[in-house]
């Protein structure tokens, strides 16, 4: 099927979201767990938001199932994080704080301006650790456990917890220092 959209056939693409849809709504309604209790966007409508920028392209070459998910995780975070800095223009409503009215408490403050403090750091880190920060992505932005994303880059699932541990401790290093 990879190999008939990169040949630019429609069909093939139609084919290829039957086959991963399922893969793909558990992915955004993971994501969209650790969301803001005030996020508007829904898992299904973030996995068909990811999936037009992923085939929307003409032709689009994916070398295999895993190159196919990093790309669809990929393309789920810059979705949020392009919703995040969106919310936070003034046009959007700014620094506004959201209040519920049915017991007049707040909100959850400030979901947005944490999404955008990692994605900073995040940048920052994959600049000196490229694998490290791939890691990063597919654990919290697409969700993969150790075991998957150990397959997902090929290497062993305790380098991958090392590596774990390592990135968490550099990256919160990183955005406690700002």
């Amino acid at each position: 099927m990879l190999a008939d959209i990169e040949r630019g056939n429609p069909k093939a693409a139609e084919q290829l979201l039957v086959v991963v849809y399922d893969e793909l709504r558990r992915l955004a309604a993971y994501k969209m767990s650790r969301e803001s209790p005030c996020q508007t966007l829904q898992p299904t409508a973030l996995v068909h938001e990811a999936w037009l920028r992923l085939a929307g392209n003409r032709n689009p070459t994916f070398n295999d199932r895993t190159h196919f998910f990093r790309a669809a995780g990929e393309a789920m975070r810059r979705i949020l994080i392009d919703r995040a800095r969106r919310k936070q223009t003034h046009r959007h409503g700014g620094n506004h704080e959201r209040v519920v009215m049915d017991d007049l408490e707040l909100a959850a403050p400030a979901e947005d301006a944490q999404l955008l403090t990692v994605n900073e750091a995040l940048t920052k880190f994959a600049k000196e650790y490229p694998l490290q920060a791939k890691l990063v992505k597919l654990r919290y932005f697409v969700g993969m456990t150790n075991e998957e994303a150990a397959q997902a880059l090929s290497i062993s699932v305790s380098s991958i917890k090392n590596y774990w541990v390592f990135s968490r401790a550099w990256l919160l290093r990183e955005i406690e220092g700002d």
